[in-house]
């Protein structure tokens, strides 16, 4: 190492031992250390200065600038002889190895590797040698005279004068550090009690957000309950009205004139918009709370193209919009949901016509064979959506106002729903769109959803020459004549009863394929007589209307269909129930569920 040699001190006394810090913090004081740095050079210099000393009576203190370290350094050289250097150089032990009252030894080199940037322990030729670093500041004057008339002003000998000047100085040194400790003790006191409230303020405000989000899980619980009762409820006189309105459009009991038949249309078109309203709500509730189940099956996306092209033509808005159906038959065989895919598409395109006043609604789809994805895009040159806009329409009862809302109508949930959906499907609906040119919007979904067992199908039923009958049973007219109503030019004829006691006089005389039977606020007479039906009560006819109640004869169990306002399938299933359903059925559902029940086994 090469360092410019300052000041060479010899080690010979205590007053040589105060003298070393005296010129430690002079030193540093010449080389423009900060006040806190001077401390800590000088108490180093102090500490081990009286270690060496201790050891020997014939060491001695070197003051040197390394001007060639980066940065500069000064250097504090404690040199102690061979003869005395074998403690000095063993390492430093811990303060809590050391017992009160025993000469401190080399811990005053261990406070000094704590106050100074470097501290070394050598054998140089036998000697201990001590090195104490400290890097200069930036703006340290490097000039080595400044440091020789800092020392030309001291004897090379302090006097006593000198010595008691010193202590009171790194008394005075010790008191302002004291002093600093204590504020800054009360400060951490002040700081923990300040913590200490924070945290209790976290915590009383983490617990606020749980309460909250247990008021919105249960607020949110109230809503889906709500929208899922209350679609329920105009569910029934929608059907009704919209049976009643079939039936008069129909003419089956007389023909209407012009202006009736104008006025049935009004009402069936706004029963028919109402009742996608409900639909959409109750699908909603069905998705949030859970209750809606996948029915995957294979299909042909272009079996889908063709069914929707001729369903949504109509809705076209002006002869200036065409709906363009892209080919996709090169696309193999899917297997997802048919009619949830069906659904995300008539809500896209019956979206983009509503929006659209000239141009075109183009519908396309892609597949990725090796995502095994279908992406199923619907663009179209309508008003478009504005950036700020694009993310709102994904919420539930979010409308964007534009020139074009006062003469669409709609409730916000289309989009919603169809987001809904395709998560259901293992996909996601994007947008991109331009404001004044048209939007994209894009449904992605899983091509091929995971196979559940397959169900053997029903074996078909053979026609007899007569429509089979199906016995009505429902203290509500309007549940009967809707369920006439979707039974009129099928294969069924309906007979219906109020009672329980009607039902028994129509089965006495008349011979009854099936009988769907309305458990009206759950009158435990229905729940009696359906236990009666499934143990062979009542006198049950054949298809060719012979009574069958002799010994020797096997009556046939005619199929019950239980509907109900409230889940009671296992009651019914029990009782001998052969389907059981929560109203309001539709009329198709209704079909398909005689179908099912007339042809088993």
């Amino acid at each position: 190492m090469t360092a410019e040699l300052l000041q060479v001190l010899p080690l010979d006394g205590e007053r040589s031992v105060v003298a070393a810090r005296r010129r430690a913090r002079e030193l540093s004081a010449a080389f423009a250390f900060s006040q806190h740095d001077q401390i800590r050079v000088a108490t180093s210099a102090l500490e081990v200065a009286r270690v060496v000393f201790l050891a020997t009576s014939r060491g001695r203190a070197e003051f040197l600038l390394d001007k060639t370290a980066q940065p500069p350094s000064l250097l504090i050289r404690f040199v102690a002889p061979a003869t005395s250097s074998a403690r000095l150089i063993e390492p430093p032990p811990r303060a809590a190895d050391v017992n009160a009252g025993e000469m401190p030894g080399p811990l005053g080199v261990l406070a000094a590797q704590r106050l100074m940037d470097a501290c070394s322990i050598e054998d140089v030729a036998g000697d201990a040698v001590i090195t104490l670093a400290q890097r200069l500041p930036a703006h340290a004057p490097l000039a080595p005279h400044k440091a020789g008339e800092v020392l030309a002003r001291g004897a090379a000998t302090p006097d006593a004068g000198g010595s008691f000047d010193e202590m009171q100085r790194q008394s005075h040194e010790l008191t302002v550090a004291l002093d600093q400790l204590q504020e800054r003790q009360e400060e951490l006191v002040r700081l923990t009690r300040e913590l200490e409230d924070t945290n209790r303020g976290v915590v009383a405000l983490y617990a606020e957000l749980d309460e909250r989000a247990e008021h919105l899980r249960r607020a949110d619980d109230a809503k889906s309950r709500f929208l899922s009762n209350m679609s329920h409820e105009f569910r029934s006189p929608l059907y009704s009205i919209r049976a009643l309105s079939n039936l008069l459009m129909d003419r089956t009991d007389g023909e209407l004139n012009d202006e009736q038949a104008k006025q049935v249309r009004f009402i069936r078109k706004a029963a028919d918009e109402l009742a996608e309203t409900v639909d959409d709500l109750l699908d909603l509730a069905k998705i949030e709370a859970g209750k809606v189940e996948i029915r995957p099956s294979e299909f042909q996306v272009a079996d889908v193209f063709s069914a929707l092209r001729g369903m949504l033509r109509p809705l076209l808005p002006a002869p200036d919009v065409e709906l363009i159906f892209e080919p996709c038959g090169e696309i193999p065989p899917v297997y997802t949901d048919e009619g949830k895919v069906s659904q995300i598409l008539r809500n896209l395109i019956s979206n983009a016509l509503k929006f659209t006043e000239q141009g075109e609604v183009r519908v396309s789809a892609q597949y990725d064979a090796e995502q095994q994805t279908l992406t199923i895009a619907v663009s179209d040159t309508g008003i478009g959506i504005a950036p700020e806009h694009q993310q709102s329409v994904f919420e539930e009862f979010e409308q964007v106002q534009n020139r074009l809302q006062t003469a669409v109508k709609g409730t916000g949930l289309g989009l919603p729903l169809c987001s809904k959906l395709c998560k259901l499907l293992g996909g996601a609906v994007s947008l991109d769109s331009e404001l004044g040119k048209g939007s994209t919007f894009t449904a992605t979904i899983q091509a091929y959803l995971p196979h559940t067992p397959e169900m053997a199908a029903p074996a078909p039923r053979p026609r007899d020459a007569e429509r089979d009958m199906v016995l009505l049973v429902s203290t509500s007219l309007d549940d009967r004549v809707r369920y006439e109503a979707s039974l009129h030019n099928t294969r069924y004829r309906s007979a219906a009863a109020a009672t329980v006691r009607e039902a028994k006089t129509l089965l006495a005389v008349s011979a009854a394929s099936a009988v769907v039977l309305d458990m009206q606020s759950d009158r435990e007479e229905c729940w009696t007589w359906l236990a009666e039906l499934r143990h062979g009560g009542g006198a049950w006819h054949d298809r060719e209307g012979g009574a069958s109640e002799s010994a020797d004869s096997h009556p046939r169990r005619v199929p019950v269909i239980v509907l109900s306002d409230s889940d009671q399938g296992d009651r019914a299933q029990s009782l001998g129930a052969d389907a059981f359903f929560i109203k309001p059925l539709s009329g198709i559902d209704l079909l398909t569920s005689l179908d099912a029940v007339l042809s088993a086994p």
